[in-house]
């Protein structure tokens, strides 16, 4: 199986570094025109892609607006389990509104581990990230007639912590949170051995970047 994982597109508050979680933002308009005439001009098929059978989205809308520029016409499967962190009461601030909050810096200094004051802690956020991963690889596997077969495509398009604390997990590189972040649009390509994930060696290998 190939999964993609590919981060939404911009919004406002992307572009003015705020931390957006659970804020349902949709995309700015540059956000849309990025999309659709630099990182993926001539579609999915231009990035070298195949057509994903299905498509994932978190519950929140610019990840259903980027899916559906990306992929348009197919049906988009809606996973509120893979929504971005909640940031409580850091949500929808920058770094400058939040920089002499003494929460705030109890936060940075746990390397953003901790809970910020009414958010979602690192730990909780991956555990629910993975869940919601872990059962719609399972619902694919469940419908398919050949159920090794390698040719399937699916596609997750969701946030960008959501990608990290997936490829954290599942990557066999190692590699820690921060190290899989990655820009507006942009995510990660990889293979998944449907033998093996039934057989209880879950990972995804041959990572690499896309578009």
């Amino acid at each position: 199986m190939e999964i993609y994982l590919i981060r939404h597109g911009k919004t406002v508050g992307n572009r003015e570094g705020r931390y957006i979680g659970s804020t349902d933002e949709p995309l700015s308009s540059d956000g849309r025109r990025e999309l659709s005439e630099e990182l993926w001009r001539g579609g999915y098929e231009g990035a070298g892609l195949h057509g994903p059978q299905a498509v994932y989205v978190s519950g929140l809308s610019r990840t259903k607006e980027t899916a559906r520029l990306l992929f348009p016409g197919r049906s988009l499967l809606v996973r509120e389990g893979l929504n971005e962190c909640g940031f409580g009461e850091f949500e929808n601030h920058t770094y400058e509104e939040l920089k002499e909050n003494p929460a705030y810096e109890q936060w940075i200094e746990s390397g953003g581990v901790s809970a910020p004051p009414r958010g979602e802690a690192k730990a909780d956020f991956a555990a629910r990230t993975i869940r919601a991963f872990e059962e719609a690889i399972l619902e694919q596997l469940s419908q398919k007639q050949e159920p090794f077969c390698q040719e399937r495509v699916v596609a997750f398009v969701v946030h960008g912590g959501s990608i990290m604390a997936l490829l954290e997990h599942y990557s066999l590189s190692g590699q820690g949170f921060y190290h899989w972040q990655v820009k507006n649009g942009c995510g990660y390509g990889a293979c998944l051995s449907e033998e093996r994930w039934l057989a209880g060696e879950q990972n995804l290998t041959k990572i690499r970047s896309i578009p």
